[in-house]
């Protein structure tokens, strides 16, 4: 069962979905599932192939969308920051932890892309998360920006970066970009495939998606290091789940973060896969179950699949 739902964070209203399993009972609680999704992106771009997925294994699930997007409060929009996003995850955490249904000390986190990023941070620091999954996670702005752009063009960039915040501290509004454009066109996430699953999706799915985002978020961009902290993670068990072919987040550079955490941990990797094709099948059913195994092992202790190891 989904219901629309709203927390505070920082004074806003982030709108969300939560998911009640079918067969739970009153007086009962349930290990939960916090999600959210990746850059500019809303949670009616198929974050609900997860959530029903989490929901049918047991679990309460929270998916929202970050103030400043989608049906959520806030001014002005398309303000992408990691520190305030982070903010928002936390708060939905503590939001679903004081529900009825739920057993605050079995929380999870889920996060893709950008958010996969989050998912990383916020692991390495609140102890509240007992399990975290990050799929097709940013591990490092700065590195992932110099894959995507030509040296002239990441300096013309740095350039319009250093002007923009000039005109903020003058008063002015930060200038804004667009989230994708056709190939050849300034965009903050410059692929063919961004441009393609974002603007087909604006125009089934999310019509309140906007392809815009701020200059400042941009500047926030490069100086993100999710996985700077990567190995403060353990003992949160994390699973990262990683596309064979993605240039937009790159492969080598998540698996190069995953060798540096801990354990406990898992990587699955989506053989073929690009970066977007986690979301639906055929990637879907390469990247799902393993989160939902994930989940089951270390939120509600159940033995993974072809193991005798005993899970406390």
């Amino acid at each position: 069962m989904r219901e629309h739902v709203t927390f505070l964070s920082e004074g806003l209203n982030c709108a969300g979905w939560l998911y009640m399993p079918d067969d739970l009972q009153d007086g009962e609680n349930r290990p939960a599932i916090v999600m959210a999704h990746g850059f500019s992106a809303l949670k009616e771009m198929h974050l609900d192939n997860f959530a029903q997925k989490f929901e049918e294994a047991g679990f309460v699930v929270l998916a929202f969308d970050y103030r400043y997007f989608g049906d959520s409060e806030g001014e002005p929009r398309g303000h992408l920051i990691p520190a305030e996003q982070h903010q928002d995850y936390k708060n939905a955490i503590t939001w679903i932890s004081l529900r009825a249904e739920v057993d605050p000390d079995h929380i999870g986190i889920w996060g893709s892309s950008y958010s996969g990023g989050h998912v990383l941070h916020l692991a390495s620091f609140d102890q509240r998360i007992k399990a975290a999954v990050a799929q097709v996670p940013l591990v490092n702005g700065w590195g992932n920006a110099q894959r995507l752009m030509r040296p002239d063009v990441f300096d013309e960039f740095l350039v319009a970066l250093a002007h923009d915040r000039a005109q903020r501290y003058a008063g002015e509004e930060s200038a804004k970009v667009p989230v994708v454009a056709p190939e050849g066109e300034p965009s903050a996430l410059p692929t063919p495939e961004s441009y393609e699953w974002f603007t087909q999706l604006g125009e089934t799915v999310a019509p309140n998606w906007r392809n815009e985002v701020s200059l400042e978020s941009m500047e926030a961009f490069l100086e993100y290091d999710p996985a700077g902290s990567i190995h403060l993670i353990s003992p949160t068990p994390l699973l990262m789940v990683v596309a064979e072919k993605d240039t937009l987040t790159p492969t080598d550079m998540a698996i190069a973060a995953y060798e540096r955490a801990l354990e406990p941990k898992k990587l699955v990797i989506l053989e073929g896969g690009k970066h977007f094709d986690a979301y639906t099948e055929p990637g879907l059913s390469q990247s799902a179950p393993p989160a939902v195994e994930w989940f089951e092992r270390h939120l509600m202790g159940r033995k993974e699949a072809g193991t005798r190891e005993t899970v406390s």
